[in-house]
């Protein structure tokens, strides 16, 4: 029987359905029994995000010390199926958004997926979590890359945003905050690109469009911050100065969305130096065609 595409399945299958016996097989458990329960569900709680965090930077700083004067380690074969396995996994969890995100769209327009409170699914919020938890496999892709084989060349960007991300994840999703798929299926979009990037880069392919990727990252938060602000300003405006001009209130908790516009808006301007520092300074120019690599930082 021949595969039909519809709002419901716009892949001409329904992959909820696969994604429901992997889930199974790999948790033993029901996907349709979970919810997320502060200091219940694993990695739950903010002193949980803060004691990361605080390994995190501990590892990273204290590595730089101690293996200063070690050689760097060339380890391209992991690098590699890391970052396939990266691209994989980016790459599924982008599809199950998007067969989740269509039909909500698709029948209840913009203003309802990113702000009513039923745009929050039992479904996403799984989908949300298992993106969360990937955020804590991407601390130890900084650690693992830039602690061995970028040491020398760590930059502030990497650091910041990889372990503020972990954060950000965390709080939209204890917030409930239903704008969340806007920035979360764009960063999943430049990550498939970018894991890919660098699983081609760490087999010797040279590859031509890492300029482009940096910009995709850059037009990424832009988005996100049309999203954001535009369902913050609308929640504040109906809830305390409901004389401005609004239209109605948005689903989500308010410390959420205000640390997402803030963090948000400083990745704009953190990715922004970055690339006029990579494409544009003296050095770049001078140190163009020496592969220097994009920010592995989206």
């Amino acid at each position: 029987m021949a595969s039909i595409v519809s709002i419901d399945r716009p892949f001409g299958i329904y992959l909820d359905d696969y994604f429901v016996k992997t889930y199974s097989l790999l948790t033993g458990k029901n996907p349709n029994d979970f919810a997320f329960v502060p200091g219940v569900t694993p990695l739950s709680t903010l002193t949980e995000v803060i004691i990361s965090c605080v390994t995190y930077f501990s590892l990273i700083f204290g590595g730089r010390l101690l293996l200063t004067n070690i050689p760097v380690i060339k380890l391209n074969l992991i690098f590699q199926i890391h970052n396939f396995l990266l691209t994989i996994s980016s790459l599924s969890l982008l599809l199950l958004f998007i067969e989740q995100i269509l039909p909500i769209y698709w029948r209840n327009g913009i203003f309802y997926s990113v702000c009513s409170k039923n745009g929050w699914t039992q479904r996403l919020e799984l989908l949300y979590y298992l993106n969360y938890l990937v955020k804590y496999w991407e601390l130890a892709d900084t650690i693992f890359l830039n602690s061995l084989i970028y040491l020398f060349t760590l930059e502030f960007l990497h650091v910041f945003h990889h372990s503020m991300t972990m954060a950000l994840c965390y709080s939209q999703l204890n917030g409930r905050t239903t704008v969340s798929w806007v920035p979360i299926t764009l960063n999943l979009t430049v990550h498939v690109f970018m894991y890919y990037y660098y699983f081609r880069a760490a087999g010797g392919a040279k590859i031509w469009w890492k300029q482009y990727l940096t910009t995709l990252q850059i037009i990424q938060f832009i988005i996100d911050l049309f999203f954001v602000y535009f369902c913050s300003y609308t929640y504040f405006a109906s809830t305390y100065w409901p004389w401005m001009p609004n239209v109605g209130t948005c689903a989500g908790d308010e410390s959420a969305a205000i640390f997402g516009c803030l963090l948000l808006s400083s990745y704009l301007i953190l990715f922004i130096g970055f690339y006029n520092k990579t494409y544009y300074s003296k050095n770049a120019l001078k140190g163009k065609g020496k592969g220097k690599p994009i920010s592995k930082a989206a």
